[in-house]
């Protein structure tokens, strides 16, 4: 393992991105954010380093608020960087560190031991985003900040010493590369090894992506629309986990109030609420599931578009997804069911009010004869 690492040269020019992502609203208003937040420095847009039509970009495009030289503590170091925060529309907030990544190449798997779980960052880039929200409030829509975050890393390896290779590594080098991916120190499985790499792409001989559950390796240049990309699929993959939340929520209070209903007497008496408060928390669901969904567009650039269904692949999208419509079907079969029960029930009613009149009816003229003898 050693000589391996020994064999790839060192890297001379990267960077490393450590990414949080938050949900902090049920939606922001943008412009609204932008004039609040006087750091912005662009609107974010996808950069074009290859031909793609003009409508391959971010509807709408998110803001980009960018703090330049700032000292970030990795591990027992301090490295100056960048950290930018990006802000979506649907809630969505990312936090993204930016350090310089140079020396040997076996660094790499100190450094992404260093970031797993950085207790660090993740209060950093917490009180970042609570500073953020104290900021852009008045541009929110149903404040919170999401109790959990999704962490993810991308080495970007943007060249080297003596320019390897790129093809070779992942035949020369898997096991080391899968080392830093899956952060592991012991030498893992054949299985382990050919699993961490099977999500790969390459747009040219001279640059490579590996994706994997908890970091990305991108080597090559101009890589900038790769990037966003990965970015993006973790911030679905954010919006996805607490929408399946939000979701479980709904579903057990919609639960509590199709029970309740069942329980009570005279529950023909409709409470307005019920269906209200359920039929709210579908649409918000809906609305939110649809917003995530829609925002990258990639149609018009194959490659990106197969990078996208690669992470998305790796992070089980697909699998999110189904849940998400599967409960929101749920939802809905349980306000058509408390829906039905309301109309039943006042059916009956008026079934038995028909009745006693019609009862009353018959009986009073013979109260009316017996009033007369």
């Amino acid at each position: 393992m050693a000589a391996n690492a020994q064999a790839i040269p060192a890297i001379s020019e990267g960077v490393c991105h450590n990414i949080f992502v938050y949900d902090v609203a049920f939606s922001i208003d943008l412009v609204e954010a932008e004039r609040k937040v006087k750091s912005v420095t662009q609107r974010e847009t996808l950069p074009h380093k290859r031909r793609t039509p003009s409508y391959f970009e971010y509807q709408p495009a998110p803001l980009r608020i960018d703090q330049d030289r700032v000292e970030i503590q990795i591990g027992d170091r301090i490295a100056h960087g960048r950290i930018e925060l990006v802000v979506y529309d649907f809630g969505a907030v990312s936090v993204i560190y930016r350090t310089p990544l140079t020396g040997p190449f076996s660094d790499l798997l100190l450094l992404s031991e260093q970031l797993y779980e950085n207790d660090h960052l993740l209060r950093d880039s917490r009180r970042r985003v609570e500073s953020l929200v104290e900021t852009v409030r008045a541009a929110l829509a149903s404040e919170r900040i999401s109790g959990f975050v999704e962490d993810y890393v991308i080495f970007e390896l943007r060249a080297f010493a003596d320019g390897p290779c790129v093809g070779d590594m992942v035949t020369q080098h898997a096991a080391q590369l899968a080392q830093i991916l899956r952060v592991e120190r012991q030498e893992l499985s054949l299985d382990e090894v050919t699993d961490a790499l099977s999500h790969r792409i390459s747009y040219s001989s001279n640059d490579l992506v590996l994706v994997d559950w908890n970091a990305a390796i991108v080597i090559g240049e101009e890589t900038e629309d790769t990037l966003r990309v990965l970015e993006f699929a973790n911030v679905e993959l954010l919006e996805m986990r607490f929408l399946d939340r939000r979701l479980d929520q709904a579903l057990s209070r919609a639960y509590e109030r199709l029970s309740r209903r069942a329980s009570r007497w005279l529950h023909f008496r409709s409470n307005p609420t019920d269906l209200r408060d359920i039929s709210q928390w579908q649409m918000d669901s809906a609305v939110l599931f649809e917003g995530v969904n829609n925002v990258l567009k990639l149609v018009g650039d194959q490659y990106l578009a197969r990078l996208y269904r690669l992470a998305a692949q790796r992070f089980h999208l697909s699998d999110w997804d189904s849940a998400i419509l599967r409960k929101l079907n749920t939802l809905e079969s349980i306000y058509q069911k408390i829906s039905d029960q309301v109309v039943s029930r006042r059916m009956e009613v008026l079934e038995w009010i028909i009745i006693v009149l019609i009862a009353v009816s018959i009986v009073l003229p013979f109260l009316s004869i017996g009033r007369v003898h």
